[in-house]
């Protein structure tokens, strides 16, 4: 495991002192050595026989019996003692040299604890980091220039999502309501009513386009609210609607709901629900069969769908989750769906830090799972719910 940039740098300070304190303990070894042999020779030198010097031969002697009988020890335990006072001095070495770290490596923790705090929702909030401009003020000053940039262009994107919901469905409606006027005209001719059919199947198509667009461009957006959710009350809301569209084909549901907490939007945990049991209707055979399932397993909320249907190769499946991809290559007809629906469903998911997966059936049809993080201390409650 590798050690944090705080450790090495204590690790660094205090590899540095030892070695310049070893340095320094060694010339002042030679040092005081070679001085204490000086002083032997002076030493015998003023206290050898008057009006004689010493020859090289007696000096030599001299110094080094002094030598061996004296500065033998006093060497040792001038050695000794500066071992342990280093020892000591590095200890405190090391210490100071942490807190010195620490302290230097504050304003970066300062920076990294407000980015893990950031989401969308609070990209107004701002390090502000006073002090001199030296290489850590420029970090974090050019992390809040960041900001800034990033802010703008969320706020810049939620405007553009209403204007475009407000510009796109309006004329989509007004269509409508006048293509439903021309077909209840009594006047009208077969040929224009057919041809007002047309157009206004055309119109749903497109607005149903817009809407899974509009929905898949907020569901990519960071939640701004979340509350507790009970999962099996919002997938089987979602299987009420979905009862309630038309089928072109005859499907049997099963459903085994059981409980499981979240927190989150309970509108877009709808619509991701809806898509998945919608999907598995659409993309399935006659008399075929649908299983919805809630559990939950360690800690998350897993909601299952698995449905009969056509194979889907094994190397397609991840492609099913891009945005206009739809099931066997069907990239043309367009009443069958939008192709946004799994690609809206995974939006949700991660907008809500959860997972999704499918994995294709040997016999036909797909297994979509759905994990979200589980909800902690509500899981006694949900069960007696």
């Amino acid at each position: 495991m590798r050690l944090g940039l705080r450790a090495r740098l204590t690790v660094l300070y205090g590899v540095l002192f030892f070695v310049a304190g070893s340095v320094l303990l060694w010339f002042t070894y030679i040092l005081t050595a070679n001085a204490l042999s000086k002083q032997m020779v002076m030493a015998y030198t003023k206290t050898g026989p008057a009006g004689a010097l010493p020859t090289k031969e007696q000096i030599d002697v001299a110094v080094k019996r002094t030598v061996g009988d004296k500065a033998a020890g006093v060497l040792e335990e001038m050695l000794r003692s500066s071992l342990m006072i280093m020892v000591l001095i590095g200890i405190t070495a090391v210490v100071v040299a942490y807190l010195v770290a620490d302290r230097a490596l504050r304003p970066l923790d300062r920076v990294t604890a407000t980015a893990e705090r950031l989401s969308e929702s609070n990209l107004h909030e701002r390090i502000g980091l006073e002090g001199p401009k030296d290489e850590i003020k420029r970090l974090a000053d050019t992390f809040d220039a960041m900001l800034d940039r990033l802010h703008r262009v969320f706020d810049a994107q939620r405007r553009f999502i209403a204007n475009a919901s407000h510009e796109l469905r309006t004329p989509l409606a007004v269509n409508r309501t006048v293509l439903e006027v021309s077909l209840e005209e009594p006047e009208a001719s077969p040929d224009l009513k057919a041809l007002a059919r047309a157009l206004l199947g055309t119109n749903s198509r497109h607005e149903r386009l817009i809407e899974g667009l509009l929905l898949l461009a907020q569901s990519e957006q960071e939640l701004t609210a979340r509350k507790p959710v009970e999962l099996r009350h919002v997938v089987a809301t979602a299987m009420e609607q979905a009862e309630l569209h038309p089928r072109r084909r005859r499907v049997t549901i099963h459903q085994d709901l059981g409980p499981a907490m979240t927190e989150g939007d309970p509108l877009f945990l709808e619509r991701c629900v809806f898509n998945l049991i919608e999907n598995a209707i659409k993309y399935n055979v006659r008399e075929g069969e649908v299983w919805v399932r809630v559990s939950t397993e360690n800690e998350a909320a897993v909601i299952t769908v698995e449905n009969t249907g056509p194979v889907v190769p094994p190397y397609d499946v991840d492609d099913l989750f891009e945005p206009f991809r739809r099931q066997a290559g069907d990239r043309v007809k367009s009443e069958r769906g939008s192709g946004l629906g799994l690609s809206i469903v995974r939006a949700i998911v991660d907008a809500h830090g959860g997972t999704v997966t499918a994995l294709a059936r040997p016999e036909g049809g797909l297994v979509v799972t759905v994990g979200l993080p589980r909800r902690a201390g509500v899981a006694a409650r949900a069960v007696r719910v």
